[in-house]
């Protein structure tokens, strides 16, 4: 068969490319409000491990030894059929959920780290200067805290979008289970998974893309304004008339 043939077969007839990027649109759903939901408890999880208060210390440790050492799938299993059995929620708020907590405990997990890793001697010259300590994290612990960060945490993102895969076994029709369908009602497994695989290397790389960007604004930012030298004058000006 030609591969004309078999993308009208896969993709074209009966709309199979619109079921697929409802799919996909499902796929990046889940991803987004993951990363951001998880992103932002994971701020507050690393400010509990943080604390002075021992049992907030150790109860931060815990939820994150748990999550990160509990399989992702087993963990949308346990929302799904035992949190939010007896709701009314849609699966894919569910999934929402699971991810966001799973994402939670490895950005915690990052932050942390990036912290801990900063160098402590330019706090203490910041506080010398007379910052406060709010002003010495944001402006000097931060900063440093985000560049060791970085690169753990857009990993802990494009694993994240790759786990996304699993929400088919709590009945969400996602970019998977779509590819899944599609290669079992034309019988062509082969070119379904390397149109799925394309797909979710395009997300991850859509991601390292974001990141780069960002990075390239912020040093287009930061970077001086190039002076430009004042033209001579004259001559006549610039040495004493005999």
């Amino acid at each position: 068969m030609k591969i004309k043939e078999i993308v009208y077969k896969t993709l074209i007839s009966g709309d199979s490319y619109k079921t697929l990027l409802r799919g996909l649109g499902v796929t990046v759903q889940i991803a987004v409000f993951s990363v951001i939901l998880g992103s932002l408890l994971g701020i507050a999880v690393c400010a509990m491990r943080r604390s002075r208060i021992w049992p907030v210390r150790k109860a931060a440790s815990l939820y994150i030894a748990i999550l990160r050492g509990s399989p992702v799938l087993l963990l949308l299993m346990l929302m799904y059929y035992v949190v939010f059995a007896s709701s009314h929620v849609s699966p894919t708020f569910v999934a929402i959920v699971a991810f966001s907590l799973h994402m939670s405990a490895y950005s915690a997990a990052c932050f942390y780290s990036a912290i801990e890793a900063t160098d402590k001697n330019q706090v203490e010259a910041a506080r010398t200067l007379g910052f406060s300590k709010y002003q010495a994290f944001f402006l000097v612990t931060l900063p440093q805290a985000a560049a060791i960060a970085k690169g753990t945490y857009q990993s802990t993102i494009v694993t994240l979008i790759q786990w996304t895969s699993v929400v088919g076994y709590v009945t969400i029709t996602d970019l998977t289970r779509v590819i899944n369908n599609i290669s079992s009602r034309t019988i062509e497994p082969l070119f379904m998974i390397v149109i799925g695989l394309l797909l979710y290397l395009g997300l991850s790389y859509l991601c390292y893309g974001i990141f780069a960007l960002v990075d390239r604004l912020s040093s287009l930012k930061e970077k001086p304004l190039k002076k430009t030298p004042l033209k001579k004058e004259a001559s006549g000006n610039e040495h004493d008339s005999g």
